[in-house]
């Protein structure tokens, strides 16, 4: 695996709405994704958006929301904003067909982050 930790910093932001059932096993997620990644150093930053006319105003698509660099990797075109709870998709899914989760994998997260790290590389 790559070593990605030296020199590398990236943004990682958790949004969530008030009492998200998920928050605490999105932000454990996230820290065994990072750790895989390479990236355990890398602070994980948690906001709360409290109203529709903020989820509105930040793009905000369901709690949890996980934004890599001010980027949601599993975003879907066509979602509305707003104060709900958020499914994830699961292309493997269940006979071939794409199953919703509530959350993401580590995996899913893991490949998120190292995507992001080689394209601030690249760019």
């Amino acid at each position: 695996m790559m070593s990605y930790m030296a020199g590398e910093q990236i943004e990682v932001e958790l949004v969530i709405t008030p009492g998200c059932p998920n928050a605490t096993a999105t932000r454990d997620l996230l820290r065994a994704a990072l750790l895989a990644a390479d990236l355990a150093a890398t602070p994980i930053r948690v906001s709360v958006v409290r109203s529709q006319r903020e989820a509105e105003s930040r793009g905000f698509v369901g709690s949890p929301t996980i934004l890599i660099n001010g980027v949601d990797p599993f975003a879907e075109a066509g979602r509305p904003a707003g104060l709900a709870c958020r499914l994830y998709r699961d292309s493997a899914g269940v006979n071939g067909l794409p199953s919703a989760e509530q959350l993401p994998s580590v995996d899913q997260l893991r490949e998120a982050l190292i995507r992001t790290v080689d394209h601030k590389r690249s760019g």
